[in-house]
């Protein structure tokens, strides 16, 4: 682990936590942003093992980020606990690297944060990079078909202007109340990546807090947009095993039984899917992997233990699971 310095702002709220793994195309983009304000935040990059000189260049060019080096790649969720951690502030902004912010961005965010205590997080509103009209990702939801979807995706940007109560916002811009984060346990990291900010937002929400969407704080998102791949195997395998995690996880028992029918029409509508994009196997693959980890030991210990004094917050995630099928069919 190496340190390379402290932003010597003492006064800001706010510390950005970037994982990086061989961003050396983005990371420089999306630092120059952060920078560009005048209120210049604390940053941590927590870099995982990079071999393509990406955390050579934060060492060096910016000599105000705290540099945290891993020796391998230990995935997103590790990653950013890593930085949460070593986080002093109120709030923490979790980045993705091949992103840039607008000018504005981290305050947007926490304005919205103070319209309530209870508000756990609040998601930024994500503009695909490479065709800047179009929405990346205006806040997460999940519904009952064990699916995970971003309200907008590549949808017109203008549309999205209104605020309002989200599932779980997208950890790839995202400001955390710190302490709530520590409260709710972290990021877990049986996930490695994919689905994480999801699992988060859904023990917040058990929880009583609640998610938001801040849409005047605007990140570009290079992403897919760039790399034209939203489906590789690495993704496929994890998300498919993550989706059957987070259900075993987060569902009370008799919850998974209501919603039994949806699940396993959602998972099966997906496996399609997947057969004709050549990666049934991975998929199905996965899904079996998910339930090998949602019954091992560690799984077991993971599991939300249900609460009666939480019903009111599980009925209105019932809902949501619900409604949200909704949301999705409708793309809105």
């Amino acid at each position: 682990m190496e340190n390379y310095g402290r932003n010597e702002e003492r006064s800001c709220r706010t510390t950005v936590v970037i994982p990086n793994y061989n961003g050396m195309n983005y990371i420089e983009n999306c630092l120059d942003s952060l920078f560009r304000g005048s209120r210049i935040p604390a940053v941590i990059v927590v870099d995982n093992g990079s071999s393509d000189g990406s955390c050579e260049l934060v060492r060096d060019k910016y000599p105000q980020v705290k540099l945290i080096t891993l020796r391998e790649n230990t995935g997103f969720c590790h990653a950013v606990n890593v930085g949460i951690e070593e986080t002093e502030t109120e709030f923490v902004f979790l980045l993705n690297n091949d992103t840039a912010v607008e000018e504005n961005c981290v305050e947007e965010l926490e304005k919205v944060m103070e319209n309530s205590h209870s508000f756990f997080s609040a998601g930024a509103k994500m503009i695909n990079m490479k065709f800047p009209e179009k929405i990346d990702d205006a806040g997460d939801f999940y519904c009952a078909l064990g699916w995970a979807f971003a309200r907008g995706k590549d949808k017109p940007a203008a549309n999205y202007q209104k605020g309002g109560r989200i599932f779980a916002a997208c950890g790839g811009a995202a400001l955390y109340r710190t302490s709530l984060l520590r409260e709710a346990g972290m990021f877990d990291e049986e996930h490695f990546a994919y689905l994480e900010d999801i699992d988060i937002g859904y023990r917040a929400n058990i929880m009583g807090y609640r998610n938001v969407f801040a849409p005047e704080a605007v990140v570009y998102h290079a992403g897919s947009g760039v790399s034209g791949s939203r489906h590789n195997a690495f993704k496929v395998d994890l998300s498919s095993r993550n989706s059957i995690y987070l259900v075993y996880k987060n569902m009370p028992f008799l919850q998974i039984l209501i919603n039994l029918p949806f699940l396993l029409a959602g998972f099966l509508v997906k496996y399609l899917f997947f057969i004709k994009k050549g990666m049934g196997a991975v998929y199905a693959k996965g899904i079996l992997k998910g339930v090998k980890l949602s019954f091992s030991e560690k799984g077991r210990k993971k599991k939300v233990a249900f609460k009666i004094r939480r019903l009111p917050y599980y009925l209105w995630i019932q809902w949501e699971l619900w409604f949200s099928i909704l949301r999705r069919v409708l793309l809105f």
